[in-house]
């Protein structure tokens, strides 16, 4: 089988990253040292006409959600400020926490993402999943005060939904259930829906498109779920069966 490729169709991935770059200026003029916040905003654009999409069309349907995202931002700054008692300030998180950083790419992407732009939104994700090792699919909706703690292995899927007031550790995986042929399954719900007020420990695992976890659950560490969940209720594996065995040490 011979595979075509149209490499004029690839997407300029420096201009894509300088475009982030801009709106991190826009959104944290102070932390960033940006002196002129209107001009990289005018960056910004630039940067969306040459990088994103040439529609002037769609560049004034993404920047009609510039108050909108930072609001979501300014969200989810709360909520991992609250949540973490190592942070020592909101300048802390913007500067340094991945969790934060995987969800300032996601929000972005993904309304790219619903723009149409999809190979441009999946650089943005990619890069997140390179700074980060938080691996969120642009298409993934997530709701306001999201907060990811540690993060390192997490991943989110094309279609799931998650509600306001999330939080999730580290290794935790939002994923679908592999099937063979699986370009068949394309635009139907795979991923589980994520109700509001809800905790997933490290290393858990919610598979399949038919699963909503619903409000106020707590997921344990570890725990492998492919069903669905009822509000008020935790998850958890129970308790192992530990051995201490006796070490023999040799002493020269």
């Amino acid at each position: 089988m011979e595979l075509e490729f149209d490499f004029n169709k690839l997407p300029n991935k420096q201009t894509i990253l300088e475009f982030i770059d801009a709106l991190k200026l826009v959104f944290f003029p102070h932390f960033c040292n940006c002196h002129d916040p209107e001009k990289a905003l005018i960056m910004a654009k630039a940067k969306y006409l040459t990088g994103i999409s040439k529609s002037r069309e769609k560049e004034e349907e993404f920047f009609s959600k510039i108050d909108e995202l930072d609001k979501l931002f300014e969200k989810d700054l709360i909520i991992t400020y609250d949540s973490d008692p190592s942070c020592d300030g909101y300048e802390e998180i913007i500067s340094s926490f991945p969790g934060f950083t995987a969800t300032f790419y996601h929000r972005i992407a993904h309304i790219i993402y619903n723009q149409g732009c999809k190979v441009e939104a999946r650089l943005i994700s990619e890069e997140a999943h390179f700074l980060t090792g938080i691996d969120i699919h642009p298409g993934a909706t997530i709701g306001e005060y999201f907060f990811i703690d540690h993060g390192t292995g997490i991943v989110i899927g094309e279609t799931t939904i998650i509600g306001h007031h999330v939080k999730l550790y580290q290794g935790v995986t939002l994923g679908g259930i592999s099937l063979a042929k699986g370009q068949r399954l394309k635009g139907e719900k795979r991923h589980p829906t994520i109700q509001n007020y809800v905790t997933i420990y490290s290393g858990a695992s919610i598979l399949g498109g038919d699963v909503v976890i619903g409000d106020n659950v707590v997921i344990g560490s570890n725990v492998f779920l492919t069903e669905s969940v009822p509000s008020n209720r935790k998850v958890i594996i129970p308790k192992p069966e530990l051995l201490v065995l006796h070490k023999k040490h040799k002493i020269d």
